[in-house]
């Protein structure tokens, strides 16, 4: 139950800021200088992570779609056994930016990014709060794994 909450609160957050952003605060787009290290942008991403395959046909939305919606379904089965409320929650984080990435491809054929970290010039690739939840929940699952008492063999 507790993956299916927070996978619900992540989609929920995700599409509201997205919705903010696109329809409200980047209208027009434009470049917003929060801090000196941090921008608002309006990024289309039709690719994959990082901007990677953005010159993707519109084919290749839909197989997005398809590869992300299995990889939630394998991620539903694993939830299922989850043996702990991190991982539960670590799994909800993964499901919920996955779809709320997913909402995105329906519906403009792309996911928006927004968040724009940068340093002297240098840019990471904007991302959305979608990605962010994702890269929380791998990072959850890598040290439940790493500091999961060893199982003993008697």
């Amino acid at each position: 139950m507790t993956g299916l909450i927070v996978a619900s609160a992540v989609i929920i957050l995700d599409q509201a800021t997205k919705w903010w952003v696109v329809t409200i605060f980047m209208n027009p787009p434009r470049v917003v200088d929060v801090w000196p290290f941090f921008s608002v942008v309006m990024v289309w991403n039709r690719g994959v992570t990082f901007g990677f395959l953005d010159d993707t046909p519109f084919w290749g939305q839909w197989a997005f779609v398809g590869l992300s919606l299995a990889i939630v379904a394998i991620l539903l089965l694993w939830l299922r056994r989850a043996e702990t409320k991190w991982r539960a929650a670590a799994i909800g984080l993964i499901i919920g930016g996955a779809l709320g990435n997913v909402i995105d491809r329906v519906n403009y054929g792309a996911v928006a990014d927004f968040l724009d970290f940068h340093v002297t010039g240098y840019h990471w690739p904007a991302f959305n709060f979608a990605d962010s939840a994702i890269t929380l929940g791998v990072t959850i699952m890598f040290f439940d794994a790493l500091f999961k008492p060893k199982e003993t063999v008697k």
